[in-house]
Order: C-alpha cells, then sequence, then structure tokens
C-alpha cells in the first residue's frame, strides 16, 4: 500500500489567497501528506495552484468568487477528484462546499458545511438537510467497514466541552441540539472522531471568533472543524493535535489548522 504513515490536515482559510502567507510556509513546516481547505473564497481560474505545485504539492479544488470554495493539496497523486453531490439536488453552491478523492488508496471528503444563519432561517433546514445529503453520499458510495477520512469546517461544536461557554450558546446555529444531532447521525454511520479519541480533556479549540479581543490568549473559541476516520484508520491514529500558532500570526484566518497523523493499516 505504499507508505506506512499518512498525515492530513484541515484548515478554513478564510480567503486562502488572503493566507498564502499563512498556508504555504505551514506546509513547509509541517509537511503533512494532505491539507483539505475551505472557505477559499476563490473562483477556479484565479486559484493559486502554483504556489502548491512550487512546494510539492498536487491540488484540486471546487470554488466560487468571493464566498465558500473547497480544495484538498497533496504530496502524492490525487485520483478521482469530485465536487458536490452526486444526488437531484445537487447546486453550484454544493460543488464549491464538498470536495472528494482518493489519495493513496484513502477516500478523502472535504466539506465545508453550510452554517446556517439563524434558527428560524430557511439555511438553517439546508444545513440539517446538508448532513442528510452526505450520510446518503457515504452510503452510495463507500463502506464503514474500509478506510475513509471526514474532513473539514462542519460547523457543529458536538460537546459542551467543545465551546468556551456552552450555556450561552444553546440556541446558536452551530450548537442548537438539531445541529448536533444532525451531525451524530452522519457520525453513526461509521466515523469515529480522531481529536477527541486522543484528546479527551475540554477547553482545545479550533476557532476562534475575530470579535472577540485575545480571544486566543482568553481561551474563548469552538471546535468546529473536524477529522473524522472509520474503524480501520482510526484505529490506527498515532496523534492529533491543534496548532494555535497561525491564529496568532499577522492577518490571520478566524481558524486553525487540525492535524492528525495515522499508521498505515495493513
Amino acid at each position: 500500500m505504499g507508505i506506512s504513515h499518512f498525515s492530513i490536515a484541515t484548515f478554513n482559510a478564510n480567503s486562502l489567497r488572503a493566507r498564502l502567507h499563512i498556508v504555504i510556509p505551514w506546509l513547509e513546516k509541517n509537511a503533512v501528506d494532505v491539507l483539505c481547505i475551505q472557505e477559499t473564497k476563490v473562483q477556479d481560474k484565479d486559484f493559486p495552484e502554483e504556489s502548491f505545485n512550487k512546494i510539492g504539492y498536487n491540488v484540486i479544488y471546487g470554488g466560487q468568487k468571493s464566498y465558500n470554495g473547497v480544495a484538498i493539496a497533496s504530496k502524492y497523486e490525487i485520483k478521482g477528484g469530485i465536487t458536490g453531490f452526486d444526488d437531484p439536488e445537487n447546486t453550484p453552491e454544493d460543488e464549491a462546499r464538498l470536495i472528494r478523492c482518493r489519495i493513496q488508496d484513502i477516500p478523502v471528503v472535504n466539506t465545508y458545511v453550510p452554517q446556517g444563519k439563524a434558527l428560524d432561517d430557511v439555511h438553517f433546514q439546508i444545513k440539517l438537510r446538508w448532513f442528510k445529503r452526505l450520510k446518503d453520499l457515504f452510503n452510495r458510495n463507500y463502506s464503514p467497514d474500509r478506510p475513509l477520512l471526514w474532513c473539514g469546517d462542519l460547523n457543529v461544536a458536538p460537546e459542551p466541552k467543545d465551546v468556551y461557554a456552552p450555556e450561552q450558546v444553546v440556541d446558536h446555529v452551530c450548537f442548537h441540539s438539531d445541529a448536533r444531532k444532525a451531525l451524530e447521525d452522519v457520525k453513526a454511520w461509521g466515523f469515529i472522531d480522531v481529536f477527541r479519541k486522543l484528546n479527551p480533556d475540554p477547553g482545545q479549540y479550533t476557532f476562534y471568533d475575530y470579535r472577540i479581543p485575545n480571544a486566543v490568549k482568553r481561551h474563548m473559541g469552538w471546535r468546529v472543524d473536524h477529522i473524522f476516520a472509520t474503524v480501520a484508520l482510526a484505529e490506527q491514529a498515532l496523534e492529533a493535535y491543534i496548532d494555535l500558532g497561525p491564529r496568532l500570526a499577522e492577518r490571520p484566518s478566524d481558524h486553525t489548522f487540525l492535524v492528525t497523523k495515522f499508521k498505515r493499516p495493513e
């Protein structure tokens, strides 16, 4: 099966071209095998592919001007890249929120789940429906008995310990019980939260709101970015961590990198 170890990271860039000064040096330093990126905010003709190629990464992407956008960068050959859902409801926005492929025989699904806006907004129902469509996609294309990685900004904090003040955000679209149940339903298909498996303690977050002064130093964040794996891979997880450095850099994204490393299954 080739390599003996496999590392993957996920990062919501909140405008990739505005964060290249963070993304490219981070990849050069950390040299993960795969990076899943969300909220690239760049249409395909303007995607900075050459910047990734120069440091030895192949990249596939699906984007829109000014919002959404997903990409997968890999040291290895990327096979079978597909954007969007293979369902009758598929829209151009879906194609800028979901991208999947195979890398070193491991399927990778990178998603930027809709945020939902407000509980009484139609976009919240779209978010809940999105999770149902994801589960259907997994049923159609994959098996929980085989290696599979699902990564991205899922816009849900699964547990109270994934939010700095859970009692204050019970009606937030990223923590409301309906959103958490929708995520849990997809996880129940056969996924394990690799970060939580290896890091049981609270207070570890991937998102820190720009609007909160010194949010990182004050530990006022959310864990809404995730790397989930089927059992075949999750059992081989060696390490999972959140790198807070990029969130403290100049002109940062409001998210930071989540990294997981696996021993390749036999």
